[in-house]
């Protein structure tokens, strides 16, 4: 199962790098986060982004609906990946 974004984000301005923590624990690490916004795609903190960089992981942020085909894709090109999805 696919990990979600912590239970203390209810929008995209509740994602930093404290909320993404989980994601950086994950064995194998991931190379990739899908992080989907909801019904339309929202910038994250330039921060936030440039922080999981720094960790190895990056991040990729769509609208929720792009992200799960993206999510789905990378699965099956077997690539380490994991989604937040915050629901449309």
């Amino acid at each position: 199962s696919t990990p979600a974004v912590s239970p203390q984000v209810g929008s995209h301005r509740d994602i930093s790098l404290e909320s993404l923590s989980l994601f950086r624990l994950l064995e194998p690490q991931i190379e990739i986060l899908v992080v989907g916004t909801g019904d339309r795609v929202e910038r994250l903190h330039p921060a936030t982004l440039k922080q999981m960089r720094e960790c190895g992981i990056a991040v990729e942020v769509q609208d929720t609906a792009n992200a799960c085909a993206t999510f789905n894709f990378l699965m099956n090109e077997r690539r380490l990946v994991a989604a937040g999805l915050i629901p449309p």
